[in-house]
C-alpha cells in the first residue's frame, strides 16, 4: 500500500477508534444471542431470560435466549468463544466456565484467552440439604451420622463437576466420610431425588432448592456463602457450621468473545449492572436465591483467576475426572 492511501486510511479509521475509546459506537445495530450453555429452566437460563427482555427493551433489538446442551456446558461456552468479536453473541453462564478448565482435560476453550470477562451479574450460594427422614438437623449431627454408618448414605448433585458436587466433596475430604455420590443430569432430577428419598442428602445451589425448602419437603442443613442468606435467614453458613473458609457459589457470569472492544464490554457490563439492581427484577429473581453483584470487569476477570485455582485443587484432591 502506498503511503499516502496508508495515511488516508488511518485517518478514516481514527472516528471509529475515538467512538470505541469514547464508548459512544453505536451498539447493538441487529438481534443479539445469549447462549446459555444450559437446559432450559435452571439456574443459569431462569436469569437470562429475566435478564435478556430488559436488554431488548433499552437497546430496541430483539434478544434471543439460545439454550446450546452438552459436555457439562462447554459446548455452549466453546461456541460463545468462537463467535464474531463484535458483542452481538454474548455467553451467560454459570461457574462451570472455571471448573471445567480443570475438569475436563480438552474443555473447548480457555476462559483466559478465549473469552473476556464482562460481570458476574447474580450470585447464590450452594447448600446442603437432607430429606426430612434423615435424623441429623444440623452439620455436626449429619456428619457423625455418616461417619457412623460408613457407606450407607449418598448424595445427589446437579452433576460431576458441578459447585454442588463440589461443595460436598470438600466436605468428605475435609471429614474423610464414607459418603457415594450420586450425579444427576441437572438440578431438577437431583432435587426429585432428595425429595423422594431415593438419596436422602443433596448438595445443589439454592434457586432449585427454594421451593422444597419453604414447602418442607427438604430440611437446610447450611449454605455456602460468606454469611447467611437474606432469604433463608435461619439457615447456618458452612463457616458458622465449623469450617473456615468454607465459601464458595453458583455464579450467574457473563462473558464476550476474546478481542470484543472494551467499549462494548463496558457498555454490556453497565446494562446489566442497570438491569439486575431493577426493583422488578430483584422481585423476580431474590425469591429464587439469587443476589445482583453486577461487578466490573477487571474485578470478574480476577474472580475468574481465583475460582480457576480454588475448584482446580478440590478437583486434583478428589481425583474427580469427567473425560
Amino acid at each position: 500500500m502506498e503511503v499516502g492511501a496508508a495515511l488516508a486510511l488511518a485517518c478514516a479509521m481514527l472516528p471509529v477508534a475515538s467512538a470505541f475509546a469514547a464508548g459512544t459506537v453505536a451498539f447493538p445495530t441487529r438481534p443479539m444471542r445469549i447462549i446459555v450453555p444450559f437446559a432450559p429452566g435452571g439456574p443459569t437460563d431462569v436469569a437470562a431470560r429475566v435478564i435478556g427482555p430488559k436488554m431488548s427493551d433499552a437497546w430496541g433489538q430483539p434478544v434471543v435466549i439460545d439454550n446450546r446442551v452438552g459436555a457439562g456446558g462447554n459446548i455452549g461456552m466453546a461456541l460463545a468463544a468462537k463467535a464474531p468479536p463484535d458483542g452481538h453473541t454474548v455467553l451467560f453462564t454459570s461457574s462451570s466456565v472455571v471448573v471445567n478448565q480443570t475438569l475436563f482435560s480438552k474443555p473447548g476453550y480457555d476462559v483466559f484467552k478465549d473469552l473476556v470477562a464482562v460481570t458476574r451479574a447474580n450470585t447464590t450460594p450452594n447448600i446442603l440439604v437432607v430429606h426430612p427422614s434423615v435424623p441429623a438437623k444440623n452439620l455436626t449431627e449429619l456428619i457423625a451420622l455418616v461417619r457412623a454408618n460408613p457407606g450407607k448414605y449418598s448424595y445427589a448433585s446437579p452433576g460431576t463437576g458441578t459447585t454442588g458436587h463440589l461443595s460436598c466433596e470438600m466436605l468428605r475430604v475435609a471429614t474423610k466420610i464414607d459418603i457415594q455420590h450420586v450425579p444427576f443430569n441437572g438440578a431438577a432430577p437431583a432435587v426429585t431425588s432428595i425429595v423422594g428419598n431415593q438419596t436422602p442428602i443433596g448438595c445443589l445451589g439454592l434457586p432449585p432448592a427454594q421451593p422444597q425448602l419453604k414447602s418442607g419437603a427438604l430440611r437446610p442443613i447450611a449454605v455456602t456463602s460468606a454469611q447467611r442468606w437474606k432469604q433463608n435467614p435461619d439457615v447456618p453458613t458452612m463457616v458458622e457450621s465449623g469450617f473456615p473458609g468454607f465459601v464458595n457459589d453458583l455464579m450467574t457470569g457473563v462473558f464476550l468473545p476474546a478481542g470484543t472492544p472494551a467499549a462494548i464490554v463496558n457498555r454490556l457490563q453497565a446494562e446489566i449492572a442497570r438491569i439486575v439492581m431493577l426493583p422488578d427484577v430483584q422481585d423476580r429473581l431474590g425469591p429464587l436465591g439469587f443476589e445482583p453483584v453486577a461487578n466490573t470487569p477487571a474485578q470478574f476477570a480476577r474472580q475468574v483467576r481465583e475460582e480457576v485455582e480454588m475448584y482446580g485443587k478440590v478437583i486434583r484432591e478428589a481425583n474427580i475426572k469427567s473425560d
